[in-house]
């Protein structure tokens, strides 16, 4: 079943997705060569707490840190570490947070220093292939909508789309119904309703769609260890334009 929000949820998803973007804010700061991984997963924790919420992801199914971080050919779910970032590095940084007993999620991917043509666009495709989604995020549309939107701008570039992890429904859980995929035919699955909250989430590949799980159990490359890049927000479905929960300064207003 997917939830219906009422004003008063969506109000407090909000407060949860400010500080999800704050933090996201915070790290794009501190993204440089020479910082390691686990320095930005203690910088996003201390800041997360001190505002009042839990890093969602902490404990979370056994994750051991607070962040996902997942460097260059790294889909998702990175553990962070004593890794440095290196010049030409991208990285993929995952927060979510809970608050008030609502979560907040969403997913950046940066370049690290000088980065290559090739990196960068990958980068900005990602972020530009949600937002060709997010045109289908309204009342009327099918779920489905989204996803081809998504997997036809990416694959417009020769980019490919990963098969294996896909957005979700959130709110009193970090994962909820629906599950999103990020490719497919349209017109298929529920109507979307003023009300849904959804975390729309391309993970899109400069190579192969398939990837692999790593010795750690939880890290996700891609197979042919090409680099991947990961957008996300946590969407509002609304009765006019979608709202953004995770961007910063946003309004909620149904």
């Amino acid at each position: 079943m997917i939830c219906i929000r009422s004003q008063r949820e969506i109000d407090t998803m909000f407060e949860a997705g400010q500080i999800v973007a704050k933090t996201h804010e915070l790290l794009k700061t501190a993204i440089k060569p020479g910082i390691t991984t686990k320095e930005l997963d203690q910088i996003a924790e201390l800041f997360i707490r001190e505002q009042g919420a839990i890093p969602a992801f902490k404990g979370y199914g056994g994750f051991p840190a607070s962040i996902c971080t997942s460097t260059n050919h790294e889909v998702v779910h990175g553990i962070p570490g004593s890794n440095k970032l290196l010049d030409g590095d991208i990285i993929s940084i995952d927060i979510g947070v809970q608050y008030k007993g609502y979560f907040g999620d969403a997913a950046k991917t940066h370049g690290v220093g000088q980065i290559s043509r090739n990196a960068r666009l990958l980068i900005d495709v990602t972020r530009e292939s949600f937002y060709e989604g997010l045109k289908r995020a309204k009342e009327g549309f099918r779920l489905s909508d989204i996803s081809h939107a998504i997997q036809s701008y990416a694959e417009k570039y020769g980019f490919s789309i990963v098969r294996n992890y896909v957005g979700h429904g959130i709110g009193t859980k970090m994962h909820e119904e629906p599950q999103i995929p990020n490719f497919g035919r349209p017109g298929k699955g529920p109507r979307l309703k003023a009300g849904m909250v959804l975390a729309i989430e391309p993970m899109i590949n400069a190579g192969v769609h398939e990837v692999e799980v790593m010795p750690d159990n939880w890290t996700v490359s891609t197979l042919d260890r090409q680099n991947s890049a990961h957008y996300e927000h946590t969407v509002v479905i609304t009765g006019s334009e979608p709202v953004l929960l995770t961007q910063l300064k946003s309004s909620v207003k149904r």
